[in-house]
């Protein structure tokens, strides 16, 4: 069994932005910031799978005509119940709607499980977080989002391999 989720990833400057405002989060917060190398924007959550699926995930993926975009993370926030904190986007971009949206469109078609809660565009800044954080308004973050992947969470090393990767239109080639 493997632990797969459909993300994107930030480039290297927003990545290094990111990693520094976790640590400062997690500070803050009380709690433990993601490793840079970590830091990811989940677009959709399976869970454990058979890893005899992942040849029909990768089919099932395959983006629809999805344009390149511009990704700007702009506030601060948390799920208490989780004991996250998190950068968000106060108003996603339409394009990413719509990639994350045909993902789990796509994947439920070809019968796999997603959970059913709403998409909240959230990138994980820190985890175990013990003190409250409102939200906050944040210096945007931004970076091109042109490819999104399959991801494998790698059990007891806290690292994620790239399974697959498709670029988006006028993205990377």
């Amino acid at each position: 069994m493997a632990r797969l989720f459909f993300a994107l990833w930030p480039d290297e400057a927003a990545r290094g932005a990111l990693a520094a405002m976790s640590k400062d989060l997690a500070r803050r917060c009380a709690g433990r910031p993601v490793p840079g190398a970590n830091l990811h924007l989940t677009l959709a959550f399976l869970g454990e799978v058979d890893a005899s699926a992942i040849p029909a995930l990768r089919h099932a993926a395959r983006p629809g005509p999805t344009a390149a975009f511009e990704l700007a993370l702009d506030q601060l926030g948390a799920f208490a119940r989780a004991g996250v904190a998190w950068a968000g986007c106060r108003r996603p971009p339409p394009e990413l709607l719509a990639l994350q949206a045909g993902i789990v469109r796509r994947l439920r078609e070809a019968g796999f499980a997603l959970d059913e809660r709403a998409f909240a565009a959230h990138l994980t800044l820190a985890r175990r977080i013990r003190e409250p954080l409102a939200p906050e308004p944040l210096e945007a973050v931004r970076w091109r989002v042109d490819s999104f992947a399959l991801v494998e969470s790698v059990r007891g090393e806290g690292a994620y391999r790239t399974l697959a990767e498709w670029p988006l239109e006028g993205g990377k080639t």
